[in-house]
């Protein structure tokens, strides 16, 4: 979605500038609108005066390499996901700005409600298929690591870390263990499925916003996708079914398993971003928000029994 007034000033001319540099925009003249959505990045939409094609351009937020983010591997990711007919098109990767450039998608957006209803979930589980059976990006996605890495980054930063911490360490310790015993591969991954990041262009659900993206254990992707948008058991079992083409207890087991892990590293992201963000978002009640909800379900009887079940998956 795009605000209604176009891009001025000093960003829209630096822009303008780097886009010159691109051979679809070059030597045109630009219409820039910012484009609703994300926390921390900025995109705008770009519009040249022929009416030809339109493209978005996306600017980093500052600091997001303390939240791991590589934009290289980002422009990689995304050029993967492209090459599976997910990803949005990449036109140009401008350095050393870091700006990414890639073809607009045409397309309608995918509520909440939708993401609730079966064969809509059948149809991000094709699209997550088509990414995690695709090429290798670079990049590692480790989320038992990530979330001690912003802990250290937290208390470098003079962030004080929630007592919720020493509780869902050690869940996740139990998790990691767990998933030790009986590894899987890994495969290219998204890491952050949010609705707001599904675009349906009529045949598929197109994915955008592929800084999160790394070589990861899939799981973490449907575990990530059915927390955040709150699957109920039905609608999990559906998920995996669609994934594997029958309900396995040992991997529906690992798929609730990742939700904990999910909220672990969401949880984590919201003490660092209390750090590194500008925006006027409460990051203290966020954090607080998805400890609460990975204790209460770390601290549920179904979480023993999903720890001896994944062993097999």
């Amino acid at each position: 979605m795009t605000d209604e007034e176009p891009l001025r000033g000093e960003l829209a001319a630096s822009l303008t500038a780097a886009l010159q540099r691109v051979p679809e925009t070059a030597g045109k003249d630009l219409v820039l609108t910012p484009l609703s959505g994300g926390i921390t990045n900025r995109n705008f939409l770009v519009t040249p005066s022929d009416a030809g094609d339109r493209y978005v351009i996306r600017l980093g937020g500052n600091d997001t390499h303390l939240l791991g983010i590589s934009r290289e591997v980002e422009h990689a990711a995304t050029v993967a996901a492209a090459g599976v007919g997910v990803g949005p098109e990449v036109v140009a990767f401008i350095r050393p700005e870091g700006y990414l450039v890639t073809r607009f998608i045409v397309g309608t957006p995918v509520s909440l409600e939708q993401v609730h209803e079966r064969r809509t979930i059948e149809r991000v589980v094709d699209s997550l298929r088509r990414v995690h059976g695709g090429p290798a990006i670079p990049g590692l996605f480790v989320p038992f690591r990530i979330v001690e890495a912003y802990r250290a980054l937290a208390i470098s930063h003079d962030v004080p870390i929630p007592g919720a911490w020493n509780r869902a360490h050690e869940a996740s310790r139990r998790i990691e263990r767990a998933f030790l015993e009986s590894p899987i591969e890994l495969k290219p991954c998204h890491d952050d499925l949010l609705n707001a990041n599904f675009i349906d262009d009529g045949e598929r659900i197109r994915i955008v916003d592929w800084e999160y993206a790394g070589m990861g254990d899939p799981f973490f992707d449907l575990g990530n996708f059915s927390i955040n948008h709150e699957l109920t058991p039905d609608e999990d079992a559906w998920l995996m079914e669609a994934y594997d083409g029958e309900v396995r207890t040992p991997r529906l087991a690992r798929l609730s398993l990742m939700r904990v892990v999910s909220d672990f590293r969401e949880a984590m992201w919201g003490v660092l971003q209390q750090a590194i963000s500008t925006l006027d978002v409460d990051f203290v009640a966020y954090a607080n928000e998805h400890f609460e909800r990975l204790l209460r379900n770390a601290e549920d009887p179904g979480f023993e029994r999903a720890l001896a079940e994944a062993v097999s998956a």
